[in-house]
């Protein structure tokens, strides 16, 4: 993951990828709980579900550039599957792209878990 990312973003711009996210998982969450009130073909259905599952991924800033991508494909099949609601898939997949190439920011887990550690090169205290 460091590999990725040099570093987390912190203050205001983290801010705004912890909301990046935050909305993103909401967006999902309400798409998938919304489809499953309709009929729709299976291949729609699955995708919802893991478009689902990556937006728990976001929503805790876990493997996020992966999280990211799968969204990002998951809603641009959801799209071609719906071409009434084309539109309305556009938008979290496109979130999800933005979040795979940003990446999560300081306030995830990702940032504790990749993170850069500040190591103590003077020895033990006395």
């Amino acid at each position: 993951m460091q590999r990725l990312f040099s570093t987390f973003a912190n203050g205001w711009p983290g801010r705004g990828l912890l909301l990046q996210r935050l909305l993103t998982a909401a967006i999902l969450f309400h798409y998938a709980i919304a489809h499953f009130g309709e009929t729709a073909p299976i291949a729609s259905t699955v995708s919802q579900v893991i478009a689902a599952g990556a937006g728990i991924l976001l929503l805790l800033g876990l493997w996020t550039p992966v999280a990211g991508t799968i969204v990002a494909i998951a809603e641009l099949v959801i799209a071609m599957s719906h071409p009434a609601d084309r539109w309305m898939c556009i938008m979290p997949a496109g979130l999800g792209a933005t979040l795979a190439m940003i990446g999560p920011g300081y306030w995830s887990i990702d940032a504790r878990l990749f993170g850069r550690k500040q190591v103590n090169m003077s020895g033990p205290s006395p």
